[in-house]
C-alpha cells in the first residue's frame, strides 16, 4: 500500500486498477483518504469482441495494438480478450508496439490474412498515436474498434465508460466529502454507465452496412 501524504482528501476518476496500484485497501472499504471511480473492465473486452462481429461478420481474427510499456494493464486486457474470442469464432494476435513504424507493420501484417480486424486497448500510447493507428488501419482496410478518441479520429466504433457521467459521480463524493464523509467509508464504484459511438463514414468506407439495431443502440453517430 502507498503511504497516503498530508490531509487533503482525493477522489479519483479513471484508475484502472486502484487496489492493484496501491491507492485503497479494497473496493468496499478504501481504507485512506483516497476513493473514486475506477475505468477498469476488463470483460468490456467480450463485448468488443461481439461488437466487432455484428457490425462486421467477416471479421475472423483481430490483432491488438497496445505498448506493453504504456500498457501497464495489458496482461489483464489481452488476457479478457483472448477468453472471449472463441465465444465468437475469433481467433487473437496481440501486437505489442512502441512506434509509428511498429504500428504500420504491425497492422499490414494483421491485414495480410483473411477476415482481419483490430482492437486499439485503452492506454497512453494508443490515444497520442491514434491518427497513426486510424492511418494504417484504413490503408489496410481493417474495421478497428478502440476507445472513444479513436474512433473519432476515424476509427470503426468504441463502446467505452460515459465519461461524462463519471465525472458527475466524482463530483457527488465531493460533495460528500465537503459534507463530512471520510474518504475511507465511501467504496470505489465501478463503471454503470457505457457509450456507444459508431463512425458510419468509415463503416461506408469498408463497405459495411451498420444494422439499424445498432444505428438505434448507438449513443453517438459519427458521419
Amino acid at each position: 500500500m502507498r503511504q497516503q501524504t498530508g490531509t487533503i482528501p482525493i477522489v479519483f476518476a479513471g484508475v484502472s486498477d486502484p487496489v492493484g496500484q496501491g491507492f485503497v485497501q479494497s473496493l468496499a472499504r478504501p481504507g485512506g483518504n483516497i476513493t473514486g471511480f475506477s475505468v477498469s473492465d476488463a470483460p468490456l473486452m467480450g463485448k468488443w469482441l461481439q461488437l466487432l462481429k455484428e457490425l462486421a461478420p467477416a471479421v475472423t481474427r483481430v490483432a491488438v495494438i497496445f505498448n506493453p510499456n504504456t500498457m501497464l494493464l495489458a496482461q489483464m486486457y489481452t488476457r479478457a480478450i483472448e477468453v472471449a474470442a472463441a465465444s465468437v469464432g475469433m481467433t487473437v494476435t496481440l501486437a505489442p508496439v512502441h512506434d509509428d513504424a511498429g504500428i504500420e507493420q504491425a497492422i499490414a501484417a494483421a491485414a495480410r490474412e483473411p477476415g482481419s480486424g483490430l482492437i486499439s486497448l485503452p492506454e497512453p500510447f494508443s490515444n497520442t498515436h491514434r491518427v497513426a493507428i486510424i492511418a494504417a488501419a484504413a490503408r489496410h482496410g481493417s474495421p478497428l474498434i478502440g476507445p472513444p478518441p479513436s474512433v473519432r479520429a476515424g476509427g470503426l466504433m468504441s463502446y467505452w465508460v460515459d465519461m461524462v457521467e463519471l465525472h458527475a459521480q466524482r463530483a457527488s463524493y465531493i460533495d460528500r466529502i465537503l459534507r463530512g464523509a471520510s474518504p475511507a467509508d465511501l467504496p470505489v464504484q465501478q463503471p454503470t454507465k457505457y457509450s456507444l459511438i459508431i463512425n458510419l463514414k468509415t463503416a461506408k468506407a469498408l463497405g459495411l452496412t451498420v444494422p439499424p439495431t445498432m444505428l438505434d443502440l448507438a449513443d453517438e453517430v459519427i458521419e
